[in-house]
């Protein structure tokens, strides 16, 4: 039996919410609390209107938030009861969230939980250290519990085109002010107090390629701000895209999911992802990589998995005051 009662259960989940990743950490989330239920909201003031035109990589952040939200319901000892999309009347409105039947969190599930605020994103290479294949298999289980598919790309030749895509749509965006005005919105300077965005401690002042390369998001762009990287981490590490069968919104929210599923099992073995969407972010290739590799399945997530010997630190975030509706 849980000892703590159904508000306490909610409040630890939205609170939980506030630590889930997103895209240059915009944080593109609130919540109404009514009742014994919790409304989680896209915050449409936050979404990329150059880089997420569609709004897919918003609604895979607040996905993301929604399975943190009910680890941490778990934990506390309440199954957690989800709609999502409940309303076609509020698009806005992407799921309810309410705790259920009083439970008892298992192991993996106590796991999951204690990595919610330790998880961080990588952003450079990786130390030579393999990950292990039944690692990785893991990974993929994690991603399918959720209703998405992780493929490890084993292929040099596909790695091979997965860099030179990323490459490529990382030039084309390069050439593009008003992305890159876009991006560096969300790059904060030494010694910023916002809560938001991605600090100039967690991002590489110049990129150390990675073989084949995978270049990061330019956010030093026009200035010279950022981490030094650390010497010897140039290993790209196993390079893995989440997919789904189509392409609607509740994939997109189940995407969101399956993926900080998949990051907070990989942190809690000790293993960090960086993201390298850019590919993604651009029509053509996005369908070209459908078409092409991944036998028709949408991908939605392109990333890199391996061992990172940094600090540690995560990014800030807006306090419960600026989410809750």
């Amino acid at each position: 039996m849980s000892t703590r009662s159904p508000k306490q259960a909610m409040d630890a989940a939205v609170e939980a919410a506030r630590w889930a990743p997103s895209v240059h950490n915009t944080q593109p989330w609130t919540f109404a609390v009514s009742g014994e239920e919790i409304g989680l909201r896209a915050d449409t003031a936050r979404k990329l209107p150059i880089g997420d035109a569609a709004g897919r990589e918003l609604l895979i952040s607040c996905g993301a938030a929604l399975f943190t939200m009910r680890t941490a319901m778990r934990c506390e000892g309440y199954e957690p009861v989800v709609r999502i999309l409940p309303d076609p009347d509020r698009p806005g409105l992407l799921a309810t969230i309410r705790p259920g039947a009083e439970t008892e969190a298992d192991e993996p599930t106590w796991v999951l939980g204690g990595e919610i605020e330790r998880r961080h994103t990588h952003r450079a290479g990786f130390a030579d250290v393999p990950l292990p294949d039944r690692f990785v298999e893991s990974l993929a289980k994690a991603a399918m519990a959720e209703g998405a598919t992780l493929t490890p790309v084993r292929s040099s030749a596909a790695v091979n085109v997965l860099a030179a895509l990323t490459q490529a749509a990382q030039g084309v965006q390069a050439q593009d002010e008003r992305f890159s005005l876009e991006l560096i919105r969300w790059a904060r300077p030494p010694g910023s107090t916002r809560a938001d965005g991605v600090p100039a401690r967690s991002y590489p002042r110049e990129h150390v390629p990675t073989e084949p390369d995978f270049p990061q998001r330019h956010y030093s762009w026009r200035h010279d701000w950022g981490a030094e990287g650390e010497a010897g981490e140039t290993a790209t590490g196993v390079v893995a895209v989440l997919t789904t069968p189509g392409d609607s919104r509740e994939e997109w929210i189940a995407t969101g999911q399956a993926l900080q599923r998949v990051l907070l099992h990989a942190s809690a073995h000790g293993v960090s992802a960086a993201f390298h969407t850019q590919a993604l972010e651009t029509d053509l290739l996005r369908e070209f990589l459908r078409q092409e590799l991944f036998s028709g399945r949408y991908p939605q997530m392109l990333m890199r998995f391996g061992v990172a010997f940094d600090d540690g630190r995560g990014l800030p975030r807006r306090p419960l005051t600026d989410l809750l509706e």
